[in-house]
């Protein structure tokens, strides 16, 4: 683990959310299963694989020290996630963790919880998409956006925030959109969100009243199961483009499989939805660089020509 220390030695303290270190990209060999975030005012140290007490006391020494340098005045606050044959252990290592816990993304702020599961209520690789969504409707204000797969509503409150006239969040978890709800009303966002807890493959009816929409954003997981398996299941929404696409409209279109290419969803798109021609593959943060583009979060952009 001796890059993530290396990296650790050098920290400054970050005043938004961001990861810091991003071993699965395959940058710093040895340190696959290693990342580190900032969610402020607390540094979530998260493993892809079994740890041993030498590798945490290794950390925590070289982070200690390099605190007391940047930020004597401040406690120490120190999450450890170890994800390993598909279980997840989350403990705390130092300090504390505020609860409610707010952090902030440009100008937004959202409600993360580090020590309930291991997806902690926003997802930091997708920050570009989310900077891309706000530059997009403010050069569009008024248009109607829909979010599918809303989670917590991270597109939302951007997309509100920079001037839709609407967005409507669809998510079957009660409980991610009751936190989507939270984000809203932190940001005073007062109107224009609409959240539904629906079953996306159940509701195609009713949301296509609804429509059609000038952006359609679509970031589901890559496998959920029970609700979602990426390589099945997104043809499947895909074939619903047309519909809730107004003409000339966008989709934006979003996959972190690492088993699947960018390649995977042109060929659906073209199959499923093809009136629609590609404009970009989006960035990812600079912090979530990969040794393998084909393996990392897949953004794509399409406009509907008709």
């Amino acid at each position: 683990m001796q890059a993530l220390l290396d990296t650790v030695s050098r920290l400054n303290v970050p005043t938004q959310a961001c990861r810091l270190f991003h071993g699965r990209g395959g940058r710093y060999p040895g340190c696959e299963q290693w990342s580190l975030d900032f969610y402020p005012p607390v540094w979530l140290l998260t493993s892809h694989g079994e740890v041993s007490p030498e590798d945490i006391t290794r950390f925590q020494s070289v982070l200690s020290l390099r605190w007391s340098e940047i930020a004597p005045e401040h406690v120490l606050h120190c999450v450890l996630q170890v994800r390993h044959a598909n279980q997840t252990r989350t403990q705390l290592l130092s300090g504390s963790v505020p609860d409610p816990h707010w952090v902030l993304e440009g100008a937004s702020q959202y409600q993360v919880q580090l020590m309930r599961s291991k997806n902690h209520g926003l997802f930091l690789d997708m920050a570009c998409g989310r900077q891309w969504v706000h530059k997009h409707v403010h050069s569009h204000p008024g248009i109607a956006v829909l979010n599918l797969f809303a989670y917590t509503g991270a597109f939302s409150v951007v997309a509100l925030q920079a001037g839709a006239s609407r967005v409507i969040n669809v998510d079957m978890s009660a409980g991610a959109i009751a936190l989507a709800q939270a984000n809203h009303r932190k940001n005073e966002i007062t109107k224009g969100a609409s959240f539904w807890v629906h079953d996306i493959f159940k509701s195609w009816a009713k949301i296509q009243r609804a429509g059609p929409f000038d952006l359609v954003i679509v970031d589901p997981p890559s496998f959920q199961k029970g609700s979602f398996v990426a390589h099945k299941d997104y043809a499947r929404v895909l074939r619903r483009l047309p519909q809730l696409v107004d003409s000339h409209g966008y989709a934006l279109l979003c996959l972190n499989a690492p088993e699947l290419g960018p390649g995977f969803l042109h060929q659906l798109v073209q199959t499923c939805a093809p009136g629609f021609t590609l404009v970009q593959r989006l960035n990812n943060p600079a912090a979530f660089d990969d040794v393998a583009t084909e393996r990392s979060l897949k953004v794509l952009l399409y406009r509907k020509e008709v």
